[in-house]
């Protein structure tokens, strides 16, 4: 009875040995492994965004134009004036669809307008004689912020509503205008001065945690009028909405962990694949 006891044991620790060396890389046996190891074992990893979060600053070009009611003919301007920081928070729809967050920042940029000349006639529309003005603007947008994460690439998309407020207006005379001194760089009672309106956009993320550099392009819809309707005829109202496309490059730092397990995690899945988990 004790021998057949010992033979039956001596075939199930075989076969234990034998399933478990199943698990090792070929070549090796079951012995205690060094942490350095374990550290070195390839694990496949499935990408899992956890709801981290992350502080940006970012730069860019404005290419600036207003919709005129009634319509002007007017050029494009690029003013390279944009620089924006933010916070950004990601979470899970529903606890498991990780492709959303929201993000809020605050910008301070430059925005305005340039009529077009008639070469024709020498003739430029102005207002309050400035054939061009632009704007030093203090905006905080507010976004719905949508991506797809891939390991070291993102899609991004943003929309949402921002409010602002014009700081300043540099208003230039251009060549058939003619600018009052006291105009040159101050508002008048007519101009209003608080803006809000819609933001949305689309862009791309590099990552390298725990940075990502993204490009981004974003188109700005103003609803805040640039002065008061009736400033030029109580009969007749006059809308100028502002208008933007921004190019922007941005640097973001994560404060939590984006995505992946700590070492001290990796080495724990390691050791359990090459010794089984233990009960």
């Amino acid at each position: 009875m004790k021998r057949l006891i010992t033979i039956i044991s001596i075939l199930l620790s075989s076969f234990a040995l034998s399933a478990q060396s199943d698990l090792l890389p070929k070549g090796l046996t079951v012995e205690e492994y060094s942490n350095e190891f374990l550290d070195t074992l390839d694990v496949k990893k499935k990408l899992m965004i956890n709801d981290y979060s992350m502080i940006g600053v970012s730069y860019g070009v404005n290419l600036s134009q207003v919709m005129w009611n009634p319509t002007q003919n007017q050029d494009m301007l690029i003013i390279p004036m944009n620089i924006g920081i933010s916070y950004t928070k990601y979470g899970k729809m529903f606890g498991y669809m990780p492709f959303f967050g929201f993000q809020i920042g605050l910008n301070l940029t430059k925005e305005g307008y340039q009529f077009e000349h008639n070469k024709d006639k020498n003739y430029t529309y102005t207002i309050e004689g400035a054939e061009k003005a632009i704007y030093d603007v203090l905006e905080v947008p507010l976004y719905m912020h949508g991506h797809y994460d891939l390991w070291n690439f993102k899609l991004i998309a943003n929309i949402g509503c921002y409010g602002g407020y014009r700081l300043g207006i540099h208003r230039y005379p251009g060549v058939t205008g003619n600018v009052k001194p006291e105009l040159e760089n101050s508002f008048t009672d007519t101009d209003r001065r608080w803006d809000y309106g819609l933001k949305g956009g689309l862009g791309i993320g590099f990552v390298f945690d725990p940075v990502e550099f993204h490009i981004t392009a974003t188109y700005k819809h103003s609803f805040g009028t640039l002065y008061e309707p009736d400033y030029s005829s109580e009969y007749y109202y006059r809308y100028a909405y502002p208008m933007n496309i921004t190019i922007s490059a941005g640097m973001h730092i994560h404060l939590t962990k984006r995505t992946g397990k700590t070492k001290a995690e990796l080495r724990k899945e390691a050791r359990e694949s090459v010794y089984g988990v233990k009960k």
